[in-house]
This record gives C-alpha cells, structure tokens and sequence, in this order.
C-alpha cells in the first residue's frame, strides 16, 4: 500500500499526543537500539574474565536494578515523545550520547480504520520488543507468535472499547483483514495495539515517529532531546507514572521492607550488606558482576540457576527473602535477590571473615578459582569506591 497521506499521519500524531497527557500507566515499552552505556562496559557483561581482566564495574552508581524473568529486564521509558516526522538514526545516537541517557529507540506508528473507526497501530520487531514490555505481556507466547505471524494484538482497552472477539478477523478499510490473535494490556498511551514490523511497511506505516528514552529518570533532560528532535515534536515524562503503575502494592509498609527499591545497584549492595553483619558489600558487588553482569544476564544457566545472583530454585527456596517489601520474594528481582545473597553468605560464616568468608563464598558456588576471582575483584570495588 502506498505511503499514508500527510493528513492522516497528523490525525495519528496528534491523536497520540494529546492522549499521552491524559494516559499516562500500566506498563511499559521500549526497542533498543542504541545503549547508551561506553562500550567498555558492554565488553564487561557476563562474566567479567572474558573482557581481558577482573575490572569494576563503572556504571555501578548510576545502573538501577532490574526485575525480570528469563531474558526479561523491565525498562521502561523515562520519556516519551512524538514526531511528525521520520526520527533519523543519527538524531537517536545525539540523543543516546546525553547525558543520563541509556537507551533510545523509535518505533513506526500508523492508522489503520475499521467500520470507520480509527485504530492508531505500532509496529514492532517482537525480538527487541519483548524485553521492554510488562513482564505479564513478555512471558505471553501467544503475543509473539501472532506479531509474528502477521496477526494483531490489541490493546485490552481497545477490545472492551469496540466489543472485538478475540479470534475473529476484521476488514481493514481499503486494506487486508487481520485476525485479532491476542490481547494485552500495554499501556502505551494512545496505542491500540501491535502489528509486526514487517506488515506495518505494507501498511505503510510512517517509519521512526514515536521515540522513547531510557536512563536516570530525575536527571534525564526532556528539553534536550526536545531540541534535538525540532519544534513540532513533543516530549512527556513518563517514566515515574508507569513505574508506579507497573510496581506491586506492597503488602507491608515501608519500613518494614528489608532494603526497599534503591535507584542504584551500589546503594542496593552496600545496604544488602548489612543483612550480614560484618559482610563488605564489595564481596556481593563482585558475585554479583561474575554471576550475571549486574543482573545483565539472568539464565537460566547450563546448571539451572536463576535470576541476577543465580540462585538454584531449591536454594531460593530455603533462604529467598522479600526485600522490597512487594508481599514477593522473586528470584528475578535484583532487590530480592542481592539481600538473599547475603543471608546466604551469613549462614554459611561470611560475616566473620578471614577464612569463614572464603569458605562461604566456595558454598555459594564450589570452586576455588571462583572464591579467587570474586574476592580479587571485591578488593578491586573497594578501591575504586572506597
């Protein structure tokens, strides 16, 4: 199909802007393509051997922790903005070269009508897609498949809305029939649902015309990835409203949680330390970068351990706790996880020091060479952050 005309792409941009005010919760969305981390510190992800040497982590104090299942880290955007034109892939490196910024990417977007009624579509590469959406949203197959298969999953709202029937297929005006395949709550404002990426082009979807911003959300700059991306486009925040509609009500009050939500994974280590009394936060700092590259890589391992601190289930079982205080103690969230990991490291004498820590660290994973590595590394944070 031909390119959508200029007026209905505005009716899209501008229906999508003034929602984006309005509708700001439930979920998440970003494709990455740029990551705005030095490529040192990719180099460093997994374990950190591999990168020539045992070298702290630089992104410590500014990465936030990650909650996710397999393959999963949920990464919302910070800021969410529309343009009425083509976003050029070098606009995106200037945005991910800003400060505070760890992501960017631009998604197409289009309109699609039927019986008249107006759908404002994405389309969408499912493989870079998943990890950025709600975890209910990425751990459902049928969402993948049906994208894949050229199908459209609607928003849940947009199915209440016009009364759709999951299964059913529906005529495009001047256009194909798609079967609607599935169903998720995405809370993207102002977006119906998804398409594949592919079957946006034959729609002729307008390419690149929404972008969304990842990093430290207070200190992300909306003014200069305004600038950046001209005077007609329009730039929201987002990421706070849809943490916070995204984020479980904890079953307790604050206080009570262990080490609540820290923005940063060293504040989530150095608190977690003093769940073992007398445990440096170096030492679970550098299990764990050897583990999971900061909860970049959460398994399963080859051996079936899970999560940012590769925990084996029946471990978790034993000594899992909740830390945020969430009501879950989840072997996925680093927030849950890091404090385990000291519990653990406690009850086998890591506390005391000296040879106790060493042999507690060899319980947490049974080679000695690991025991080197993670102790030589701890030794390293201490130096750096000291």
């Amino acid at each position: 199909m031909p390119t959508l005309p200029a007026a209905t792409l505005r009716t899209f941009v501008a229906g999508l802007a003034a929602l984006i005010t309005a509708v700001i919760a439930l979920g998440s969305l970003v494709l990455v393509t740029e990551d705005g981390r030095p490529a040192a510190t990719i180099q460093q992800d997994g374990d950190p051997a591999a990168a020539g040497g045992l070298r702290p982590d630089p992104t410590l104090p500014s990465n936030s922790p990650v909650i996710g299942g397999p393959g999963i880290q949920v990464t919302p955007p910070d800021l969410m903005a529309i343009s009425p034109a083509a976003v050029s892939m070098r606009t995106l490196r200037k945005i991910a070269k800003l400060r505070h910024v760890q992501k960017v990417a631009a998604a197409d977007g289009g309109t699609v009508r039927v019986s008249g009624t107006a759908l404002q579509l994405l389309a969408v590469d499912p493989a870079q897609f998943r990890s950025w959406t709600p975890k209910a949203v990425a751990e459902h197959p049928e969402v993948w498949s049906a994208l894949a298969r050229d199908e459209f999953v609607a928003d849940g709202g947009t199915i209440k809305r016009l009364g759709m029937v999951l299964g059913a297929e529906y005529q495009l005006d001047g256009g194909p029939r798609l079967r609607v395949a599935a169903s998720a709550s995405l809370g993207l404002p102002g977006v119906d649902g998804l398409v594949g990426k592919d079957l946006g082009r034959r729609l002729g979807f307008s390419s690149a015309v929404v972008v969304l911003v990842h990093g430290d959300s207070p200190s992300l700059d909306a003014h200069a990835v305004a600038r950046l991306l001209g005077p007609k486009a329009q730039v929201v925040r987002v990421g706070a409203a849809v943490r916070r509609a995204a984020a479980p009500t904890p079953s307790a009050p604050p206080a009570q949680a262990l080490v609540g939500r820290p923005e940063s994974y060293l504040e989530l280590y150095q608190r977690s330390a003093g769940v073992c009394p007398g445990l440096s936060w170096t030492v679970l700092a550098a299990i764990g970068q050897v583990e999971s590259g900061h909860g970049r890589n959460n398994g399963p391992s080859s051996a079936g351990a899970l999560g940012p601190m590769q925990f084996m289930p029946a471990t978790w079982k034993a000594y899992g706790v909740d830390g945020d205080g969430d009501g879950d103690a989840d072997i996925w969230s680093a927030y849950d996880a890091v404090p385990t990991a000291a519990k653990y490291l406690c009850a086998n004498g890591a506390g005391q020091g000296g040879d106790k820590l060493r042999k507690a660290v060899w319980f947490y994973n049974h080679s000695w060479d690991y025991v080197d590595k993670v102790l030589s590394l701890a030794d390293a944070y201490a130096r750096t952050y000291s």
